[in-house]
Formats: C-alpha cells, sequence, structure tokens
C-alpha cells in the first residue's frame, strides 16, 4: 500500500458539487480493475429448467392470477470518467477525488487509478494522525437514489465513481463502521436460525466456525429465507413476498412461502450489482418501515431501476444485507477482514484488548491487580475526590475556596473527549450510532434535550439503541454524576466513561467504541 499512497497528492478543499474532476484523456492502460471473487453456483436442474427472470408479472401454470413482481429495469446509462495527468506518477495515470466526513467538511486528493479504498481510508488515518483500530471505512452515498453503502476494502475507488451519473451529487463518505466485520466475530447474532438454513446441519444444531464456512465454502449451498415487503412494478404500493437468497441470486415466491422452482423467480443476481441501505425509506419512497434495503446495478442510475425491499426490524435487514455481501465476495471479505490483523502481528505492534484493561494498586510495596470491582469502583472514587481536592487547594490561592470550586466544577474537561457531543437531539445521536456500526458497545454521551442540568449515555446493545441519563448529585465533596440513581457515583464524566469501559454495572454491556468525528 505504501507504493500506492506514495502517488497521492494533497489538493485542498474544492467547491462545488462535482466529485470527478475532468482533465485530459483517460489512459486505459493505466486502469486497473480488482478481479472480484465470484461465487455463483450452479443452480438446481429444476430451478435451471423452470425458473426465469422476472421482469414483469407472470401468470401461474393452474391460470391462476398473475402476480405483480417488485421493480426491476435493465441498466442503461453508462458514464464517462476522466482522468488527469500527473507528472510525479508512473505507469498510472491520476484522478482527483473529494471525500467528506460526518459534518460534511470535505478534502479533494489526487490519488493513482488503482487506488482501493482501503488505501483511501490509510491516507487519511495518516493525515487526520487517526488511531488506525481497522474500523475506518468507505461509503458510497448516493443522495438523489436516497441509498448508501460500504464500499469493501479490496474495491477500486475509481471504479465506483465510474457508475455515478454526471448531473448528481454523489459522495464519498470517510467515518468509522464498526460493523463492517463484526459477522465474523459473531455470525450468529447476524444469522438467526429462523432466517437461515445450512446444508449438512446435524440435528438443526451449528456453530459459528460451521457457520462461517458454509457462506464462504463456493461449494456449499446456504440460504436465507424470510418475508420482505417489496414494491410492485409500476405501481406506488409495497406487498410482502417470501423471499428466498441463494449463491445464484434472490428469488421471491409467488405463492405463500412454497419454495418449489415453479414457484420462485428471480430477482436479481449479484455478479453486476450491489446491495445498498435505504436512507430514508419512508419518506423517499412511501416504504412501510424505515428499515430499508434494495439492490442497484452498477450502471443504473435512476430510481426506477432499483430493486426496492423493506424489512420489518434491524436485524432483519441487516441479515439481508450481510448474507449478500458474502454471496457476492466471499473469501475475499474474509481476507479483508484479516489482512491487518495479519500485519499488525508481523510488525509486533502492541494489540491493547479489552480483557487487557484491569485495575490497578500502586499504595503499597507491590503492585497489584484489584479484581472486585466493589473495591476498583471505591479506589476510583477515592482518587478522583483525591484529584478534586488536590486542584482546589491549588486554586484556593487565586480565590476563595467557594470560587474555586466553582471554577473547577465549570472547567467541562468533557467537553474535550471525542466521546462527547454536546448539544445532540436523540434522534441525531441514534443516526450518528447507526451510521458507524449498531455493534455492542457503541456509545456516545451528549447534553440532555429534556433537562438541561444532565447528561444521556447512548448505547447500543443487541442491534438496539438506549438511552441513560446521567444525573448529577450534590454531596460533600461537590458535584457527583450517575445514571444508577446514586448507587454509583463519580466525580466527573471522565470517570463514569473509565469506570463503564471496564465494568458493565448497570449497563447491558461494556462501553466499547465512542463515536467520534474527525475534520478532514
Amino acid at each position: 500500500m505504501s507504493n500506492t499512497l506514495d502517488r497521492v497528492h494533497t489538493c485542498g478543499s474544492l467547491g462545488g458539487k462535482a466529485e470527478i474532476f475532468h482533465g485530459g484523456r483517460a489512459d486505459e492502460s493505466g486502469y486497473s480493475s480488482p478481479a472480484l471473487t465470484s461465487l455463483r453456483a450452479p443452480l438446481l436442474d429444476a430451478q435451471r429448467t423452470r425458473t426465469t427472470l422476472c421482469v414483469g408479472s407472470r401468470s401461474h401454470r393452474e391460470g391462476k392470477e398473475a402476480v405483480a413482481a417488485p421493480e426491476l429495469a435493465p441498466p442503461t446509462f453508462c458514464p464517462q470518467v476522466s482522468q488527469c495527468s500527473s507528472s510525479g506518477t508512473k505507469g498510472a495515470a491520476a484522478q482527483v477525488i473529494k471525500v467528506y466526513n460526518e459534518d460534511n467538511s470535505s478534502r479533494a486528493v489526487e490519488v493513482p487509478s488503482d487506488i482501493t479504498a482501503r488505501d483511501v481510508c490509510q491516507l487519511f488515518v495518516l493525515k487526520n494522525q487517526c488511531v488506525d483500530d481497522h474500523n475506518w471505512t468507505l461509503f458510497e452515498h448516493l443522495p438523489h437514489l436516497g441509498i448508501e453503502r460500504t464500499i469493501e476494502d479490496h474495491e477500486s475507488v475509481l471504479e465506483v465513481l465510474s457508475g455515478w451519473g454526471m448531473d448528481t451529487d454523489s459522495r464519498l463518505y470517510f467515518r468509522k463502521n464498526f460493523a463492517k466485520y463484526e459477522f465474523f466475530r459473531k455470525p450468529l447474532d447476524f444469522f438467526p436460525d429462523h432466517m437461515v438454513s445450512l446444508s449438512g446441519e446435524t440435528n438443526g444444531t451449528r456453530d459459528q466456525s460451521q457457520l462461517l464456512q458454509t457462506f464462504l465454502n463456493s461449494s456449499a449451498c446456504p440460504e436465507v429465507h424470510g418475508h420482505l415487503h417489496a414494491k410492485e412494478q409500476s405501481r406506488k404500493s409495497w406487498r410482502k413476498f417470501f423471499f428466498v437468497l441463494r449463491r445464484s441470486g434472490l428469488y421471491f415466491s409467488n405463492k405463500g412461502t412454497s419454495k418449489d422452482p415453479r414457484h420462485l423467480q428471480l430477482i436479481a443476481s449479484f455478479t453486476d450489482g450491489d446491495v445498498y441501505s435505504l436512507l430514508s425509506a419512508r419518506k423517499l419512497h412511501g416504504a412501510p418501515t424505515d428499515y430499508g434495503l434494495c439492490v442497484k446495478f452498477s450502471k443504473s442510475s435512476s430510481a426506477r431501476d432499483l430493486k426496492l425491499l423493506c424489512a420489518d426490524d434491524e436485524q432483519t435487514r441487516t441479515c439481508w444485507i450481510t448474507a449478500m455481501r458474502l454471496f457476492k465476495y466471499g473469501t475475499q471479505l474474509y481476507q479483508n477482514f484479516i489482512q491487518p490483523h495479519q500485519k499488525q502481528k508481523s510488525s509486533l505492534m502492541r494489540s491493547i484488548s479489552e480483557n487487557s484493561l484491569v485495575a490497578m494498586d500502586f499504595s503499597g510495596q507491590k503492585s497489584r491487580v484489584i479484581e472486585n470491582p466493589s473495591e476498583a469502583l471505591s479506589v476510583a472514587v477515592e482518587e478522583g475526590l483525591s484529584w478534586r481536592r488536590k486542584s482546589c487547594n491549588r486554586l484556593s490561592c487565586h480565590g476563595s475556596p467557594s470560587t474555586s470550586q466553582s471554577l473547577l466544577s465549570t472547567m467541562g474537561l468533557h467537553l474535550t473527549q471525542p466521546w462527547f457531543h454536546g448539544k445532540l437531539s436523540r434522534d441525531e445521536a441514534q443516526r450518528l450510532i447507526t451510521q458507524q456500526g449498531l455493534v455492542d458497545g457503541v456509545f456516545l454521551l451528549r447534553d440532555s434535550q429534556t433537562n438541561p442540568k444532565t447528561f444521556v449515555l447512548s448505547l447500543c446493545h443487541a442491534q438496539k439503541i438506549k438511552h441513560f441519563q446521567i444525573v448529577p448529585m450534590d454531596d460533600e465533596d461537590g458535584l457527583l454524576y450517575s445514571l444508577d440513581d446514586g448507587s454509583t457515583r463519580f466525580t466527573d464524566l471522565i470517570q463514569l466513561v473509565d469506570f463503564y469501559q471496564l465494568n458493565r454495572g448497570v449497563l447491558p454491556c461494556k462501553l466499547k467504541h465512542h463515536c467520534g468525528r474527525i475534520a478532514l
């Protein structure tokens, strides 16, 4: 990757909506497109002979009423991608791209034509001096269609840009995505038993390794099935169908929940399409829920070309999207997942895991690990109170004790922390956490909108976002903070966050990943 990044030149912020800056003629010899692993397995004989591509409505063999298929139209647009020359580039033409972050600030850089999404993320990690925890991700955001997707680490960025229309305001976003590869760590959480059928199951039982191997092995035949809402062709209404996802593509049944090949119709394959999340499914597409997804062909630029679907809950949508990603890229995704960890081991870099963070007692002649959570809490509170007293004493020489205490309480040390987001609304907090991945332990702190004197901890657990109020309490030692009605108290929000990163306490899980924002 170092050779690739050596050819990258910063161009500064540029105005306007155009994301592709056109210069000279494209150099085809310098353009490289990664070969994507094809895992499409042959269809069963019955499927091969009786299942047809659904481009409209089809009558049943027995003469029953025709069932309207979800919208599907062939891609018709093929935009032109121009490249600009770079004097410092050998063997590959360069192009200027613009990348955005959450606050819509942007930065333009000149990149070689063979740069991948991982390379772009590494570039901005280095430029912004971020901690590289392998969760930084490049997103494709198409606001005119109301859709967004994760660009896989191995994908060519310029190949993605080549599918954009020239008159759109499509964007690349750089931000965290803690859920990008979480299904490799906890596959059973992503694939519920009632939605997945695996070949070779023993007595209906399975473990995590078996589940992963089945999806990654191209000769295996896993299947995801369940009900989804689909927008019917040439209509504004949505209708519920029974869908079946296999390596060969996505099918729907025109007769209840039947999987008989006679009743299955192909909606889309993934050889030339990608799965996206709908950003405002209800508002933009009139969907029955907000958990929308769609299949978009590579060269499609119109909303009528999208295959729109909608799930009843977040877990169901996540299962469908994850399975579609695995069926499209297979072992390539697993290589993307393990590659940075292999590099980390080879360079002998020190890794900090959740289990390596422990409470220590250095008061005696020998240090010791504090294993009792109650003792750890009391030590932490005592250290905080001691720090507060010492700070007050240092400030007392410049004013009265009451003035010093007031100054100390208003210092607002938490304002400098990356996990504190100030006056963020409940909806904005949920949107930010959802954007950065619905993984256990993703959190942020914010000011309460209903009570100006309190704070709120927004935390993700089991793919749901919960909010916990942090209440300030007066004590003989000053102002303390608690989120469990005073049972556990802390001198400041920093101490509170540190404690719950080590101890679950009354929370459903430990604080693990904070939602942060950076300026490009």
